[in-house]
């Protein structure tokens, strides 16, 4: 009876020690909070896993446009104003982007996998991710700033970044921003 006592005391003190020891590392410890500090022990997995999870479960399962020149033409000229300042643009990486934690993907080049920027995701991903943005990431939500034709524009284009583009739009993923 007595280690059966002892056994749930230990398991109550457990229970208390680990929020308090939590919490006085968060309020007096040194977590990591700038950029340019490590990541957070499991933080990628901590993240990534709710997230894909969630994308998967309420992505559209299929684009309510079709890929045509004119929505990649559109979806090029979307990108270039509200994306290439993280995101890049072809031949020219975004150097804010860069210093951004976690770094955001430069979506015109190869990632290590081969993959030009996110060309191997369904388009209805990639729409997720631009509609509803990704939280700790530095990823907005632009379900306020486009309408939902422009989301699909961008997300289509996206699709394609591995493939030719139509002139107007390669001109316009291109071309530098000159500020």
């Amino acid at each position: 009876m007595r280690s059966a006592l002892v056994f749930i005391l230990g398991i109550v003190a457990g229970l208390l020690v680990l929020p308090a020891l939590a919490y006085v590392y968060f309020a007096f410890g040194r977590p990591p909070v700038a950029v340019a500090d490590d990541a957070f022990p499991f933080e990628k997995q901590v993240v990534r896993m709710p997230l894909h999870a969630r994308i998967e479960a309420e992505m559209p399962k299929q684009p309510a446009i079709p890929a045509s020149d004119e929505n990649l033409v559109a979806g090029a000229n979307i990108y270039r104003e509200q994306c290439a300042s993280c995101h890049g643009l072809k031949g020219h990486p975004s150097a804010f982007g860069a210093s951004m934690f976690p770094q955001t993907p430069q979506l015109w080049e190869k990632h290590k996998n081969g993959v030009v920027g996110v060309s191997d995701d369904e388009p209805g991903m990639t729409y997720w991710r631009v509609k509803n943005g990704i939280r700790l990431t530095g990823m907005p939500s632009y379900q306020k700033l486009l309408n939902d034709t422009q989301l699909w524009q961008v997300s289509l284009l996206l699709s394609k970044a591995d493939k030719p583009l139509p002139t107007a739009a390669e001109e316009a993923v291109s071309k530098p921003i000159v500020r």
